[in-house]
This record gives structure tokens, C-alpha cells and sequence, in this order.
């Protein structure tokens, strides 16, 4: 089996300071920055942003359809609730919100939240996928 050629005129190198940032719905106190998604490298399968999040904000109760998440903690504390479960959660912590499950993020530490969160398949941010 042959590997697919690349894409053409595709950077497949990412830097976040070259990203710019957006204010995400249903979330407070956040920025993010699409890293690696259909539109910055073509990725079909998977979403990584990294999300900066000010003390004591973070993402309102909601589920995404069809799409599971994963938080991976970089710096400062945030808690974190999904399916009955409750979680306070530090740098090298993790979690995972499955597809359709409501959950919040907020952010406990006296320094803001640096995150990095991967979707699959790509959210997008699309609003017609997100259930409040």
C-alpha cells in the first residue's frame, strides 16, 4: 500500500503564537486557538486547540453530539464534572467527555488555565453541534 501523497500548499507545522484566537460558545473567560483542524492542516478525524481560561470561568453545562473530547491540563487548576463524576484537576491531569454527555469546566486555581483539548471527530465550533 502506497502512503496518500501530501496535500499541496498544506503547512503541517503549527505555531500557536501564529493562530489567532476566538471566544467559544457557552464558555466564559476563554480563548482558544485552533491548532490542528481541517482548516489549518487538513485533519479529518481530529481537532487540538489550546484553551487559556481565566480564574474562576470556564465552559457552561453542555455535550457535544457525536464528538468526544479530551482535556489535557498544562497549568493552573480547574474542576471538572461529567456523568455524576467530579474532578479537580492539575497540569499532567487529564479527562475525557464522551459524545452526547453533558459536562462543565471551571476554572478553581488563582492562576488562569492553560488546556489542551482534542475533539473527534473536528467540532469546529459549529453551533449546531453543541446541546445545552
Amino acid at each position: 500500500m502506497k502512503p496518500a501523497p501530501p496535500l499541496k500548499h498544506v503547512n503541517y507545522f503549527i505555531r500557536e503564537a501564529d493562530i489567532d484566537g476566538y471566544h467559544p460558545a457557552n464558555h466564559t473567560g476563554t480563548l482558544n486557538k485552533r491548532l490542528i483542524g481541517p482548516e489549518t492542516v487538513g485533519a479529518k478525524q481530529l481537532e487540538v486547540l489550546v484553551g487559556n481560561i481565566q480564574k474562576g470561568k470556564g465552559a457552561l453545562p453542555h455535550a457535544h453530539p457525536g464528538i468526544e473530547q479530551v482535556c489535557y491540563m498544562l497549568q493552573g487548576r480547574a474542576v471538572a464534572e461529567v456523568a455524576g463524576q467530579r474532578c479537580e484537576l492539575g497540569p499532567g491531569d487529564c479527562c475525557f467527555f464522551p459524545a452526547d454527555q453533558m459536562h462543565t469546566f471551571t476554572v478553581v486555581s488563582e492562576e488562569p488555565v492553560r488546556v489542551l483539548v482534542i475533539y473527534s471527530p473536528p467540532y469546529e465550533e459549529s453551533p449546531d453541534r453543541v446541546i445545552r
